[in-house]
């Protein structure tokens, strides 16, 4: 069985020995382009190219093109049910181990007790999945994190929590772990901003990522699941359809879409791992506030030694 690595700060331990690091100053830390960008570039034209060959593939043609292709590769998963699909049509691709594809997740502190349950099966169930978990820089837990930020974070400034248990992690794992590319389970009938969904695209940051079920529907990710005895999420028996942390997902009804339940009542339909451009301008607000604030206690004491 593979061993599964926890990461927060720059140091790796199991899931067992997670060490704590004191927070900083800044909650804000990112590598810069040049160590995250990938070892191929694509042009507009050779995209949209790539997006028309890939979209006459099945499913399992698209993710064995993309092993084959796409020098760091990982696959990303938050346990949902495409990510499993693709998962089983890996391991199946893989069978003689040549040609593997590590798998991460991003603990947010925050997610159902039934989603870390399925990772205990995913390893069970696929030895050769060797599966990373990556968590907050700060923190190792929910109790930690509130006694440094509040509770609540996600309502009382819901960029600044999107950013530290999602967006940090992945970020830091790209760049600790060599992430060149990414596949993910992100389909357009999941509907709102994944409508228009590509099976190849390159995000604000140069990584690139693979869509392999996106023009799958509800329908065939269930009956693949089914077809094929994949562990899945039991919440997905009790209604739920996409599942992320507990305080922000709900059942969905009949006729909804399929990510109603995420953000109910809300405008937002993504957490930031697929839409970075308002984080960097969140990024740049606070660090030109910190500027102006170092700029104002430099004037005063130029004043004061006058």
């Amino acid at each position: 069985m593979p061993s599964v690595q926890v990461y927060n700060n720059n140091t790796t331990t199991t899931a067992n020995e997670q060490s704590h690091v004191s927070d900083s100053d800044s909650d804000y830390g990112s590598a810069t382009s040049s160590q995250i960008l990938p070892d191929i570039t694509f042009t507009p034209s050779h995209l949209k190219f790539l997006n028309e060959q890939l979209s006459k593939l099945t499913a399992q043609e698209v993710l064995r093109w993309a092993i084959t292709t796409l020098p760091g590769l990982w696959q990303t998963t938050a346990m949902g049910l495409t990510g499993m699909v693709s998962l089983d049509m890996i391991s199946k691709l893989n069978a003689d181990g040549s040609h593997p594809v590590p798998l991460m997740f991003i603990d947010t502190l925050y997610h159902f007790e039934e989603t870390l349950q399925l990772a205990d099966r995913i390893r069970a169930r696929y030895p050769k999945a060797n599966l990373t978990t990556y968590k907050p820089r700060h923190w190792a837990t929910a109790a930690e994190l509130e006694a440094a930020k509040g509770k609540k974070l996600w309502e009382t400034d819901e960029t600044l929590y999107d950013y530290l248990v999602k967006v940090e992690p992945a970020r830091r794992a790209y760049q600790e772990l060599g992430v060149k590319a990414v596949l993910t389970g992100r389909r357009r009938s999941q509907g709102g901003s994944r409508n228009t969904t590509p099976f190849i695209e390159i995000d604000d940051t140069g990584l690139i990522k693979v869509n392999p079920l996106a023009s799958w529907s509800f329908a065939d990710v269930k009956n693949y699941i089914t077809a094929h005895n994949v562990p899945y999420n039991i919440l997905l028996d009790q209604g739920y359809r996409s599942v992320g942390d507990w305080h922000s997902t709900e059942p969905v009804a009949e006729g909804e879409d399929e990510r109603a339940g995420r953000w109910k009542g809300r405008e937002k339909t993504e957490c930031g791992l697929h839409s970075n451009s308002k984080y960097f301008a969140h990024l740049a607000k606070r660090q030109a506030a910190k500027e102006a604030k170092t700029v104002a206690a430099n004037g005063q004491v130029i004043e004061q030694s006058a």
